[in-house]
């Protein structure tokens, strides 16, 4: 009788704790810069099998196993998923708001709870979105495809991960040369080009306002991951925020001209309202119109899908007991009740009442990232923060961190729904992959929370700023104190509720459009996300992610098959080499203060 390929073995698991502690930091400093973040399961694959499968060339380890990788790269991508626990968007902004820091152990203690919270939940799902519905979940398929594809054409994999090295080194010494030797100039238009500012007459250029491409290769790699939809969506944002606006609310008197020339900070206090009318109305629409495709999950929708479960393979359900999960959904209950109580005086009825939302939210988060690939945290994170306003009126820290549970929740539910995807087409154990998932989370929140802390040693004067925007951080901080304050509403800065009024009306439209359209015409619906964010980011972030965008369209063109293999693999590289160099940089800068 033939024996099982490994799966569960102490080096996959090893591997993918410090692969997952290494790329973690790259997502915290890239979703504290940008509010993107990104999939690392493929860089996670590639670069074990690299590193491993070249030791065995030598002869000093075993094979590499197709398996195992599999188990390397769902711990990898859960520990690089563990921004979704609150680390770039409801800690800061609980920091922001309240003053107050939580320290290391009990940070990292509270991101685990949040995201073991998600894997709970998405056992709970997790029948219904694979076995029965057969969603794609294309993360997963992709990473499944990707791991088939490198073990059946080796050389083919040893490419693609020259291709991910060489752009994260290029990535990196441009950063380190533009931090550590000289600063890097930025490429725009000269300054003579912009318009003259109605209130004193004096000329405003289109550079002053952050219209420029800085020296940075990570918005490059971001906007060839997430594509032309939402690289065209920013610069529709772009220009309509930073373009049309600035000479209008000029003349208004709605906003003044900053006397330090620093245009960001003023544009942004105003521009943030209709912006996140924007995002916030479009979640709520596509929320409301979704609940009736989930109440239709019991219907098998795809072909592909099936009743039978066999939970998965070899060997049935003595692989994943519902008695454990049972033991787990107590554990978490617990432990995200009393975290919430003990940590943040939330009352114990309101904790319970989030743990049990996230269950609700998950099946809409484990849907829609299960259609689209995108996981919509922040949507559900707004839809708790609307609800957790009324049960806790005036009570922000409830407002945020209930909002963290369940966005926290959705967003790791999400992953580990994509890496189970990707064990059901290569054939992986069940229980292997939750395993695996915990030991991720582990990784992630013991590392994704040093660097978070070593990144930004001072919230209240870092963040919020040009160097770091934080946009998810704003946004979150605005919502909450929005609805926390009475008088809200009364508080806008002036003219700001006819913009929030037409904003929110275009968020309920797009998303109604982009519902009801068929769906080869939805890619042609701008992303009211997309165009809410470009309110908040500065337009030097945008402008490169478009361009970005645009070369992965002008590859793809060009050479469709070159394209498809390695074009996200580069963006990959230059994402992670840059973000690994600020990683870098922001350590020795928190060494020299102590």
């Amino acid at each position: 009788m033939q024996a099982s390929p490994r799966q569960l073995t102490t080096r996959a698991i090893t591997t993918g704790f410090f692969l997952g502690a290494l790329l973690a930091p790259c997502n915290i400093y890239a979703g504290l810069k940008t509010g993107f973040t990104f999939n690392m399961s493929i860089a996670a694959a590639l670069l074990s099998y690299a590193m491993w499968n070249t030791l065995h060339h030598f002869g000093k380890a075993k094979h590499w196993g197709l398996l195992e990788n599999n188990i390397n790269q769902t711990s990898a991508s859960a520990a690089a998923s563990i921004i979704s626990a609150g680390l770039v968007a409801p800690i800061p902004a609980f920091t922001l708001i309240s003053g107050r820091e939580l320290a290391y152990p009990i940070l990292a203690l509270w991101v685990f709870i949040v995201s073991f919270t998600g894997i709970i939940t998405a056992l709970a799902v997790r029948r219904q979105l694979i076995e029965r519905d057969a969603l794609p979940f294309p993360n997963g398929i992709a990473t499944a495809e990707t791991i088939k594809d490198i073990y059946g054409h080796g050389t083919e994999a040893i490419r693609r991960v020259r291709y991910l090295l060489y752009s994260g080194l290029i990535a990196a010494a441009l950063k380190l040369v533009d931090s550590f030797r000289h600063k890097l100039p930025s490429l725009g238009l000269p300054t003579e080009f912009g318009f003259k500012n109605p209130a004193n007459g004096e000329h405003v250029s289109w550079r002053a306002l952050g219209l420029e491409i800085p020296p940075s290769l990570m918005y490059f790699g971001f906007g060839a991951i997430v594509g032309p939809r939402v690289g065209i969506s920013l610069l529709i944002g772009t220009v309509i925020a930073w373009v049309i606006f600035p000479a209008e609310l000029l003349a208004r008197a709605w906003v003044q001209t900053p006397l330090d020339g620093y245009w960001y900070k003023a544009l942004v206090d105003w521009l943030l309202w209709p912006g996140i009318s924007l995002m916030v109305a479009s979640a709520l629409t596509s929320f409301a119109l979704s609940m009736g495709r989930i109440f239709q999950g019991g219907k098998n929708r795809n072909p592909g899908g099936t009743d039978h479960d066999p939970d998965s393979q070899p060997g049935g359900e003595r692989y994943f007991s519902p008695r454990w999960f049972a033991i787990g959904a107590v554990i978490s209950f617990v432990a995200v009740a009393v975290a919430q109580t003990a940590i943040f005086d939330i009352p114990l009825w309101i904790a319970g009442v989030a743990f049990g939302l996230s269950f609700l939210l998950a099946i809409v988060a484990g849907r829609v990232s299960g259609e689209t690939g995108i996981a919509p945290i922040g949507a559900l994170g707004k839809i708790t923060q609307v609800v957790f306003a009324v049960l806790a009126p005036g009570n922000t820290t409830a407002n945020l961190m209930t909002a963290n549970v369940t966005g926290g929740a959705a967003g790791q539910c999400s992953d580990l729904l994509h890496d189970l995807k990707t064990g059901k087409l290569i054939g992986a154990n069940l229980r292997a992959q939750i395993i695996a998932q915990c030991f991720g989370i582990l990784a992630g929140s013991l590392a994704g929370c040093a660097a978070y802390l070593v990144i930004i040693p001072d919230p209240q004067s870092m963040l919020l700023t040009e160097d770091w925007p934080a946009p998810a951080v704003l946004i979150w901080k605005t919502v909450a104190e929005t609805l926390s304050n009475a008088t809200g509403w009364e508080s806008l800065p002036a003219g700001c509720k006819d913009a929030v009024f037409i904003a929110a009306t275009i968020g309920i439209f797009l998303a109604v459009l982009e519902s009801f359209l068929p769906q080869k015409l939805r890619t042609l619906v701008p992303s009211a996300s997309s165009i809410g964010f470009a309110f908040i980011l500065p337009p030097a972030i945008c402008l490169p992610i478009f361009l970005g965008a645009m070369v992965r369209v002008l590859a793809t063109r060009i050479n469709a098959i070159w394209s498809k293999k390695y074009i996200i693999v580069i963006a990959a590289g230059l994402v992670a080499g840059e973000s690994l160099a600020g990683v870098y940089e922001s350590i020795l800068s928190f060494f020299k203060q102590l």
